[in-house]
């Protein structure tokens, strides 16, 4: 590898701060600076500097490296998916030679712990062949890597924890360079810290931050007090990859943004206390409004008009083959409509989903017979495959080539398991989240959701979707043959625990 020289700015003197890239790789690299020290900065000038000459990944928690996209090309992974998928992502990184950003902005600390954990897994476990040299930049390094248990749960730090002490202890032979920074030394775990050589610490003011400073750069616990007097922007460096005494330096300007800078004062709006008001509690031009749902109410029937329904002669309601076929195409759609608004009325009712597909046909026959309609071809193999559709959500036509294949693909399923798998699969293709357990049950018939996680597994282990876990527990489904993927939905029954889908 060609030895390069990365310039990171100016020192006491007024001469060129550099740092040696190749030693880097090697020696690895610890950033401390309390917020507004200008960390952030310092790692856009190394790594706008190295982006040349290196592969690279940026471990980002606030989304303020995404501009590298634009200027150097690098592509942006949001990491709100499964380990397995983050995971593979990581090794095709690595084999490819992709310098990338993966985006933490949104997530809570312990989704952003188990993203990055799962991706500097994946980068950590590639293939051996795939061992390029690579620079690891981890911003905000002690969220990923804390000194002591926090809010988080226990399980997320611990396997945060060990994919950083990965990185910084084992990852030189894999070809991964770490670097880290962090607001507070006493808030990174000592085994992370403990195995970079190479420092770069700026202002900081806590008397157990400046002494822990001063002792890794081998400085007297008088001289500590320096850190204080530090500007933003200026850092002491020491290591192998920048020099062999602690010397200043002032980091140089660079070519990319983030989004968040340092606050800068604006007046604020004149306006009075009355505008002000008006303005906070009356909804904007722009703002969608938001109107009540209308309830639908079916006018209702006197008892008597009910009862001479009822009591009418079969044979009056029904009409005759000779005349069912003399009926006119315009005719035979007005029956069909009539026909759809008596089934439409069946599944208004909550209990539907419960009730036995017999008893739901025997009534759906019985509103036949009461607006004078015949059924015609509906039979019990029909409306059974009609009401399927229904609790899916789909048109009974299966709306186009592709639902046709799935909709001839939920027959080889046991017949009450076939509207469960539909329902899965209008999910999966508008891309809405995953249908919980208690919706699962219902669409089976049943009030357990663990009947709804049971038909996931029995579907899963016979090959018609596969189930995976997010970080945040919630679960993604996708439907095989035509990789239809639902969006993240919890599993969570109410009042009760997530539950574990074994995955396919």
């Amino acid at each position: 590898m060609t030895k390069v020289a990365v310039d990171l700015g100016t020192n006491a003197t007024g001469e060129p701060a550099e740092m040696d890239l190749e030693e880097l790789l090697s020696t690895r690299l610890l950033v401390q600076g309390n917020s507004g020290s200008g960390k952030s900065h310092l790692f856009r000038r190394i790594l706008e500097q190295s982006a040349g000459w290196v592969q690279q990944a940026i471990i980002d928690p606030e989304g303020d490296f995404v501009s590298f996209s634009d200027r150097f090309g690098h592509v942006v992974v949001d990491a709100d998916r499964t380990p397995a998928e983050l995971g593979r992502i990581a090794a095709r990184i690595r084999q490819h030679r992709a310098s990338v950003v993966l985006n933490l902005e949104g997530l809570d600390a312990e989704v952003q712990m188990s993203c990055a954990a799962a991706f500097l897994n994946g980068l950590f476990d590639a293939d051996r062949h795939h061992w390029f040299p690579m620079l690891i930049a981890v911003d905000e390094a002690q969220i990923f890597a804390p000194s002591m248990a926090g809010e988080v749960a226990d399980e997320a730090r611990r396997i945060s924890l060990g994919a950083m002490t990965n990185l910084m202890c084992r990852g030189r032979k894999r070809g991964l360079a770490g670097m880290i920074a962090t607001q507070r030394l006493a808030k990174l775990a000592k085994n992370v810290a403990a195995e970079a050589s190479n420092f770069l610490m700026g202002r900081t003011f806590l008397d157990i931050d400046m002494a822990r400073a001063a002792d890794l750069l081998g400085m007297d616990r008088r001289q500590a007090e320096r850190f204080r007097d530090l500007e933003p922007g200026q850092f002491v460096a020491l290591g192998p990859a920048l020099s062999r005494r602690p010397i200043p330096v002032r980091i140089g300007p660079v070519e990319t943004a983030g989004r968040s800078g340092r606050p800068v004062l604006m007046a604020l709006p004149e306006a009075s206390a009355a505008e002000m008001a008006d303005l906070i509690f009356t909804a904007g031009a722009d703002e969608p409004e938001v109107l009540p749902v209308p309830v639908r109410r079916e006018p209702a029937v006197a008892t008597r008009e009910l009862l001479e329904r009822v009591s009418a002669p079969r044979f009056a309601a029904m009409p005759a083959a000779e005349d069912e076929l003399e009926e006119d195409e315009e005719a035979e759609a007005e029956r069909q409509v009539r026909l759809d608004e008596i089934f439409d009325e069946l599944m208004a009712d909550p209990e539907a989903a419960f009730r036995p597909v017999q008893v739901l046909y025997q009534d759906f026959l019985t509103h036949c017979r009461l607006k004078r309609l015949s059924p015609g071809a509906l039979d019990m193999a029909g409306f059974r495959r009609k009401l399927a559709l229904a609790r899916a959500g789909v048109g009974s036509s299966g709306e186009d080539e592709a639902w046709a294949e799935v909709v001839s693909r939920s027959e080889e399923l046991p017949e009450d398991m076939q509207g469960v798998y539909l329902l899965l699969a209008k999910a999966a293709r508008d891309a809405d989240p995953c249908p919980s357990d208690e919706v699962l049950a219902k669409a089976y018939g049943s009030h357990s959701p663990s009947r709804g996680r049971f038909l996931l597994t029995y579907m899963a282990e016979r090959g018609y979707i596969a189930a995976e876990t997010d970080f945040r527990g919630n679960r993604v489904v996708t439907i095989a043959g035509n990789n239809w993927r639902t969006g993240a939905g919890t599993s969570k029954p109410r009042g009760g625990a997530a539950p574990r889908l074994r995955r396919a």
